[in-house]
Order: C-alpha cells, then structure tokens, then sequence
C-alpha cells in the first residue's frame, strides 16, 4: 500500500463537463490519488477541495515531510504530509503549486509518465525577471513542459486565488456555478483534469492545446474572472480577444 494510502486511511457544450456534457468525462482517466506539490496557501486550499471531493490527498514541498506535517494537518485536516519524491511516486495526478520560479529546482525526470497540472503563474514582482518565462509566446506551460519532457502537462487551476477553491464550489446545474478551464497537448489527460474540475465543483472548460495556457495567465482575459462554462469557452475562441 502507497504511503498515501496509509495516511489516508489514519460547440461549447462539447468543450465542457458538469451538465449533459458529462458524457464527455468517459474519456476520462480513473484517479483517486492527488498530490500536491507547495504547501503555501494555494496547495493547502487544493488539498481542501481535493478530500472535499473525495480523493486521497498528499501535500508536499521542499524538505522532509516532518516540516510541514502540522500545517498540513490544521489546514487540510485528512491530507497526507510527504516528501516531493513520494506524492511523485504514489499520486495518480499531481498538481504543482509552488512560486513559478522554483520549478527548475525539481528533477526533470521527476514526473515520467504522469499527468502534471501547471497550477503556477508567473509574476515578475514575487519570482523575480524571468526572461525565458516572461517571452514564451505558448505561456509559461510551454516552459514547464521543456523542464518536464516525460509528464502530461496540463495548465489549470491557476485562475482562481485560493479563497476562491473555498469559497466557489457549487454542485453541477447550480446557477452560479464557475468555470475553469484546462489546456493540454495530451487529450486524455486534459479530459482527466478536467474531470477533476468538475468533482471540485466547478464547470471545465477544454481551452486546447498547451500554447493557449498563454490566455489563462495574468495577462490573459479570463484570469481573476468568475464566468461560467459558456462565457470562458467563448474568451478561449480564436479571434476572440
């Protein structure tokens, strides 16, 4: 049993998932293990939404697990505290929540085979110049997923500050439900965040191929916006901006 385990157990409507769109997530991936990568305020409010949901939840940052096992506990109590190397081996989908600037420090091998959400954005101000993120024209996925050849990278989950995933949860058909969107140049893995999403409780929008995670960042239009599935597909349209 994974360690994750153990602590455990101590159109547009073809673009979307939560309504009759449903359908779509049969292209899904199964998951139940989520880990999370950053256990600042972001990564402890995924970990929140993620057990709230129903999955096995590992939080993990820089260090031993020892360092951040009572944050994780007062913050997302039923998370798993463990280091960076084990939520990499025992989580099915991991989501990476660290300042933008320290992905470089994580092996590049690290991630092999699994599907990696790019839930990080990049500001000038906090990560300090960055020519090489501050130019990509696909957006700073398109870097992160040069640093990580072998995982399935999918931009998501950054459009929302952390009091957001606390506060905008709602059931699927609620009316004011939100949107988020995910962008990927793996199909199936962009189906199983998006997935994800949705048993977060929030609307998925498929945004495309990775590049246009460009549009998800600060900069873009939908970024600090609560729109709804409808509204967000429509901003991630060619020509629309």
């Amino acid at each position: 049993m994974s360690p994750m385990s153990n602590a455990a157990r101590a159109s547009h409507d073809e673009r979307t998932i939560g309504s009759p769109a449903a359908a779509g997530a049969s292209g899904a991936a199964a998951i139940k293990r989520v880990g999370i990568i950053g256990a600042g305020k972001m990564g402890t409010a995924l970990a929140r939404a993620a057990l709230a949901a129903g999955y096995e939840v590992a939080v993990a940052s820089s260090g031993p697990a020892e360092r951040i096992a009572l944050s994780v506990d007062v913050l997302a109590p039923g998370a798993a505290a463990l280091t960076v190397e084990e939520v990499a081996d025992s989580a099915d989908m991991i989501v990476l929540a660290v300042p933008t600037h320290r992905f470089r420090e994580l092996p590049s091998d690290l991630f092999d085979g699994k599907i990696l959400v790019d839930a990080m954005n990049y500001w000038a101000d906090t990560d300090g110049d960055d020519p090489e993120l501050a130019a990509a024209d696909g957006g700073s996925s398109v870097v992160v997923q040069a640093h990580f050849p072998g995982a399935r990278i999918v931009k998501s989950l950054n459009q929302l500050g952390y009091h957001e995933l606390d506060e905008y949860p709602r059931a699927p058909g609620a009316p004011d439900r939100i949107a988020v969107a995910a962008v990927g140049d793996d199909r199936l893995a962009v189906r199983t965040v998006m997935h994800l999403i949705d048993r977060l409780g929030f609307d998925p929008v498929d945004g495309g191929p990775l590049p246009k995670g460009k549009l998800l960042e600060p900069d873009g239009s939908p970024y600090a916006e609560t729109l709804s599935a409808d509204a967000l597909a429509k901003r991630l349209e060619p020509g629309s901006r």
